[in-house]
């Protein structure tokens, strides 16, 4: 199995939809298996889109070098070529003078060779020292070459090709002209998902433009060639397992205001023995499952529809106050509130809005609210439905959720920003609602004892 990480020099360097592109064409012709640094959701959409394979996500903060490991070799599986995509920058991570949580960490766990994507716009030869620089930086990490991006014309490639190759003795496999239509949908938390993007119309001809305009500027063989076979070392416990028989059922919230999901998620629980239902809370009813997950996503976007479903907002409330374990995560936490308010201004409200949500957690949700982009670590207190354990996560979100003050908490958070102070994990119940994103892998110990809790309150 062959494999390599596309990177970028910053961020909006245009790796993304270099990459997506890079797994379109290769997947014409063979079977790709792709991953994406960090703890993302929205990129890994369009990957597993365009490859037919759940993408996968690597972190070097949230994971250590055995789960990174695993994971990358269980999402291999089957694959001819594994295909990675940077977070950022390549060097940017968690801290300043070490690479956890970068690209950089990733590529040297695995023996990745990369290519670096570079936005040459309005440069030439300086193009040549941004590559010297990367490759000095951190010798450790293999830069093999170079796709340019925003370049104008048959001069200003010549130059810095010329430059790159003589100064930095890797070979340009691309260079990608300066296009408007190049980059793809975004919104105020990143691209627009893959799964709500497919239902407006011009999407997909964005996607097939991208496509095409790499086909014609980069050089897909020499992309090959420069992949190398990779097999790392493992030494642990397995973490994937066979499923066996499954004697528990958790119903997952999955439609086009909730879809942030790790693919590992359904990987580990149904090797707990655990049987996923889908289900909409734009559309459905809930359906008889022993727990839910409702995962993140843009709730706020649809705030009529989820208030129209009111029978599924009384089932929520209901199946919570019964006992039924619930686990939600952002905007999973922000349906469980009494009501979404949109305040004036935001994503072009004149008045402002607002819409009734399910109503487990006394208060409600503001948006906007400040930025809160952040790694996370922390600690689970009390007695909750994952029980006793430490984790590491990630909080992305801009709404600012208010409880009432007697909410109790199952989260402390030693790092990241929370609900409250450094308080995550509103708990009612055995309901838990956060703004902390688990990995399913890196929390795996967390979700065995959320399926644990189902199985125990099935059986009495």
């Amino acid at each position: 199995m062959r494999a390599l990480m596309i990177a970028g020099d910053r961020s909006g360097s245009g790796k993304t939809s270099i990459t997506l592109a890079i797994a379109a064409l290769l997947s014409k012709e063979m079977t790709v298996q792709t991953f994406k640094v960090g703890m993302d959701y929205i990129d890994p959409s369009y990957l597993t889109a365009v490859t037919g394979r759940p993408c996968r996500n690597l972190d070097s903060f949230v994971m250590d070098r055995d789960e990174i490991r695993q994971i990358f070799l269980h999402g291999s599986t089957g694959a001819d070529i594994s295909l990675v995509e940077g977070v950022r920058g390549l060097y940017e991570g968690a801290e300043a003078l070490d690479d956890t949580g970068s690209s950089a960490a990733i590529a040297k766990e695995l023996d990745l060779p990369v290519v670096l994507v570079v936005s040459a716009r309005s440069i030439t030869r300086s193009a040549a020292a941004i590559v010297k620089g990367f490759q000095s930086f951190d010798p450790d990490v293999t830069i093999v070459g170079v796709i340019l991006n925003n370049v104008s014309g048959k001069k200003h490639i010549d130059k810095a090709v010329t430059s790159i190759e003589h100064y930095c003795g890797i070979p340009v496999i691309g260079a990608v002209p300066r296009q408007p239509e190049m980059e793809l949908a975004m919104r105020h938390l990143g691209l627009v998902p893959y799964r709500e993007g497919e239902a407006h119309a011009g999407f997909r001809n964005r996607i097939d433009y991208v496509t095409g305009m790499i086909r014609d500027h980069v050089s897909i063989g020499d992309l090959l060639t420069l992949a190398r076979r990779c097999e790392p070392a493992m030494t642990a416990t397995p973490i994937f397992h066979e499923p066996p028989e499954p004697d528990v059922t958790i119903g997952v919230a999955l439609d086009e205001a909730f879809n942030f999901y790790y693919a590992d998620l359904f990987d580990i629980l149904h090797g707990l023995g655990a049987r996923t239902e889908c289900f909409s809370p734009v559309h459905d009813r809930l359906p008889d499952a022993d727990g839910y997950i409702i995962g993140g996503g843009y709730p706020e976007l649809f705030l009529p529809e989820l208030e129209r479903n009111d029978r599924m907002r009384e089932a929520v409330l209901e199946t919570s106050r019964n006992g039924t374990p619930i686990y939600a995560e952002c905007g999973g936490l922000m349906y469980l509130t009494d009501r979404i308010i949109l305040s004036p201004g935001w994503q072009g409200e004149e008045s402002g809005r607002s819409g009734e949500m399910a109503g487990v957690f006394t208060g409600e949700t503001i948006m906007p609210a400040r930025r809160v982009v952040s790694y996370v670590e922390g600690r689970t207190v009390g007695k909750n439905p994952l029980g006793p354990g430490t984790f590491r996560g990630h909080e992305f979100h801009y709404s600012d959720v208010r409880l009432d003050p007697s909410t109790r908490f199952a989260f402390f958070l030693d790092r990241g920003v929370g609900i409250t102070g450094s308080s995550d994990g509103a708990l009612a119940g055995n309901t838990i609602g956060s703004y902390t994103h688990l990995h399913p892998v890196s929390s795996r110990i967390l979700i065995a004892h959320l399926v644990g809790t189902c199985r125990s309150i099935r059986i009495n």
